[in-house]
């Protein structure tokens, strides 16, 4: 595999994390997959070694580095530990930064610092019974009502559901003059009109706690608005790109995963006489796998350093969560094959990875819009960006 560039004080992060992982992590996960829920001193334990959202200034706790390689290298231990159900991600790079970038000075006072801390655990909730993909189907409403906005409605599929203690709250704020005025809303933990679901049971993931979310003429003061309250689609739109690069990041280190465990099992298993590695079938497999996933690992790369300096498109991003998350499905399907009827069963962990992988093709945006977001900026384009068929060179 090509060399893949990380500082040193990043090489150093990745051990310490991975250290962490290992100590206070790891040993709870089945426990915490039985419960359905990450236990809340996860967070706490993780935010003082300082772990949860590295990117604040320091006066917010933080260490004051945006590089997204940090949350890179912490999911790629996340997948590589099989801890990736605690969606710390989701806390720290997903959820948080729309504190940062639209929350007033106030705002940002008074959550982020306990965010960092872990003493605060934050969920987004956007996605309804009825509205999936296409956020414009909300019915939830927030109407103003002079020093306060009353929220009612109902959004489903919540990760961190349970355990968390401010929730964004997409919501429309005009909803029969113009359904398009959105709003962001902090919702806090205690208070009136806000009720939780049952942990919903899932594939995969287990120990993510994924619930409904039921608002029932919540008062939410006017000091807990995010920004604009009719700007609030513009808002989500922004973190689109960051979000389809997590999936992607997600979905490669899970299939880097899967393919290590593969490849220990054809190693050690005997099959006729012989292993099963010395089968032609199992050595094309896994290199045709181990070559288009070495692609891939580039083009993540690439767009990784195209969102620290600001460039990654929500197209580019696009396509990178695409070709990650598909190719993440063929990968878990060929190493479970590989493992024949051991993995089927659930004590191997190709098995578990095979169930997690399913829901990489549908959150952060299917597939299909996926696709369409990439069909309509490919046939929007006059000729190939790469090809320039006008151009004449001359001797001259």
């Amino acid at each position: 595999m090509l060399k893949r560039v990380f500082t040193e004080e990043q090489t150093m992060f990745r051990q310490a994390y991975r250290e962490f992982l290992n100590r206070e992590i790891v040993p709870y996960m089945e426990n915490w997959r039985e419960k359905g829920v990450v236990d809340r001193k996860a967070f706490l334990k993780a935010g003082e070694q300082g772990f949860l959202m590295v990117w604040p200034d320091e006066e917010f706790g933080g260490i004051g580095d945006t590089d997204f390689r940090y949350e890179q290298i912490i999911i790629e231990e996340n997948a590589w530990a099989m801890t990736l159900d605690w969606f710390q991600t989701l806390h720290s790079r997903l959820v948080g930064p729309y504190i940062h970038r639209f929350g007033n000075r106030d705002q940002q006072l008074r959550f982020i610092p306990k965010c960092v801390k872990g003493e605060i655990i934050l969920a987004i909730a956007m996605t309804e019974p009825g509205a999936g993909s296409d956020l414009r189907g909300m019915r939830a409403t927030a109407i103003d009502r002079g020093s306060y906005y009353l929220l009612n409605g109902s959004k489903t599929y919540i990760s961190n559901g349970l355990n968390a203690d401010v929730i964004i709250v997409a919501a429309k704020t005009d909803p029969i003059n113009n359904p398009n005025s959105i709003g962001l809303f902090i919702v806090e933990r205690g208070m009136e009109g806000l009720s939780r679901g049952a942990c919903l049971k899932k594939l995969g993931f287990k120990a993510q706690d994924t619930t409904e979310l039921f608002f029932d003429n919540i008062k939410v003061p006017k000091e807990n608005v995010l920004g604009d309250p009719s700007k609030g689609m513009s808002y989500l739109m922004e973190g689109l790109a960051e979000e389809r690069l997590i999936a992607g990041v997600k979905s490669l280190s899970m299939a880097q995963k899967a393919m290590d465990l593969t490849v220990s099992f054809v190693k050690e298993r005997d099959v006729f006489g012989k292993k099963l590695s010395e089968f032609q079938n199992t050595q094309f497999s896994l290199a045709s796998l181990q070559a288009e996933m070495e692609s891939l690992q580039v083009y993540l790369d690439r767009c990784v350093i195209a969102h620290n300096e600001k460039n990654l498109t929500g197209v580019d991003a696009a396509k990178l969560k695409l070709l990650c998350s598909e190719f993440l499905g063929r990968v878990v399907d060929e190493c479970l094959q590989l493992h024949g009827g051991a993995g089927y069963m659930d004590e191997y962990p190709i098995c578990r990875l095979y169930a997690d992988a399913r829901v990489t093709r549908i959150y952060a945006g299917t597939s299909e819009v996926m696709k369409m977001i990439i069909s309509r900026d490919t046939l929007g384009r006059e000729r190939a960006n790469f090809i320039d068929r006008d151009l004449v060179v001359s001797d001259d």
